[in-house]
């Protein structure tokens, strides 16, 4: 029996809303171990936090280092609403994650296939397998949404 994506990744969409009341960009994280049991969940909180490195990947990945007491949390798989960036595609290589699992594409940021990929990169010294397209709509509904609703109170 396997790990179930869709399961997890609503639980991912849930820890995004938390960050779209808050007015944050509406992105959530899990990470689970490699039997399924969660590990650690978290959303986008930059702005709340004043920290430019509280994406919802990197606090998932701080709190499971934190309750697995290592730094490195092999086997683990992260789930994220949307691809991750740059930054939390090198933390998760250096934590190796052995598989990342994202709803929507970001072409803009993305750093899992869009545009780079990390993940496949052989000047690295781990690879991450990579699962897209997971509840995809649901996700970029959640990100069009807070979007709309923030051109809509500046307007």
């Amino acid at each position: 029996m396997g790990i179930d994506f869709y399961l997890l990744m609503q639980e991912a969409l849930t820890e995004a809303k938390k960050g779209f009341a808050k007015g944050e960009v509406p992105i959530g994280a899990v990470l689970v171990d490699p039997k399924g049991k969660l590990l650690a969940k978290a959303h986008n909180q930059p702005i709340s936090l004043n920290d430019p490195t509280a994406h919802a990947e990197i606090l998932t990945l701080r709190e499971a280092g934190s309750l697995c007491r290592n730094y490195r949390i092999e086997g683990a798989t992260l789930v994220v609403t949307i691809e991750p960036c740059l930054m939390c595609m090198g933390a998760a290589v250096n934590a190796r994650i052995s598989h990342l699992v994202f709803g929507a594409v970001d072409p803009k940021w993305g750093a899992a296939g869009s545009l780079y990929d990390v993940a496949k990169d052989g000047r690295l010294n781990h690879r991450i397998e990579v699962t897209s397209g997971i509840m995809e709509e649901e996700c970029i509904q959640l990100m069009q949404d807070f979007f709309r609703s923030r051109r809509r109170k500046r307007a």
